[in-house]
């Protein structure tokens, strides 16, 4: 059983505050994507598309790293290590993808701006902290 999302983690995800998702690549280097956040109890969720590295990146090593700030005040984050437990495609992950944009652009998604089939990341946290 993951561990439950921590109450600080969960308020800075279900705000409209970015976060950063780290990923290995496959030569050991690694990459980091500034991305939409949400959350349920027990997993941060990511969404993002098939196609992506990142998504690549997490089908071969499940490992992560995700930082999410305050948008009015930087100095307060939180840091989240864990693990894509699963994925889920299909349309609960086009009706996600529509939730996080309502949540930061205020509108749906562009459809046009997709490329593949999105997919959301369901990370169980490992270990969590945060600065407030």
């Amino acid at each position: 059983m993951p561990d439950v999302i921590d109450d600080a983690v969960k308020n800075l995800a279900q705000g409209p505050n970015f976060a950063a998702l780290t990923t290995a690549l496959p030569g050991g280097a690694f990459q980091t994507n500034v991305m939409w956040v949400d959350c349920d109890d027990e997993h941060l969720l990511i969404n993002t598309e098939v196609h992506r590295q990142k998504y690549k990146n997490v089908s071969r090593d499940p490992r992560v790293t995700v930082a999410i700030w305050d948008q009015a005040n930087p100095y307060h984050y939180a840091e989240v290590r864990g693990r894509v437990e699963s994925t889920t495609t299909g349309p609960e992950a086009r009706a996600h993808i529509d939730h996080l944009s309502r949540k930061y652009t205020g509108s749906d998604y562009d459809a046009s701006a997709i490329q593949s089939e999105r997919v959301i990341l369901r990370i169980a946290p490992e270990r969590q902290r945060h600065q407030a």
